[in-house]
């Protein structure tokens, strides 16, 4: 499952990176590493981008970009 998968409201954990992708590293700096965990806020109009929550702050990420990064756990937090 990547964060591309997740639904509005589910957290999971950051398993994996693939850093081949232009932007992913970008990202990564920005919280998004393994063993990190976030909330899928939700997706725009369309489906893409996406609002990811991580340490309190909200990243938008291309779809393309969420594919990159292979989580664990998925569970609606209510």
């Amino acid at each position: 499952m990547t964060l591309a998968d997740l639904k509005p409201g589910q957290v999971a954990r950051i398993q994996s990176v693939d850093t081949r992708l232009p932007g992913v590293v970008r990202l990564m700096v920005l919280g998004l590493v393994e063993g990190t965990d976030v909330r899928f806020r939700h997706a725009a109009i369309g489906g893409d981008p996406l609002e990811i929550s991580v340490f309190g702050a909200s990243i938008s990420v291309r779809k393309e970009q969420a594919r990159q990064f292979q989580v664990i756990g998925a569970v609606i937090d209510g």
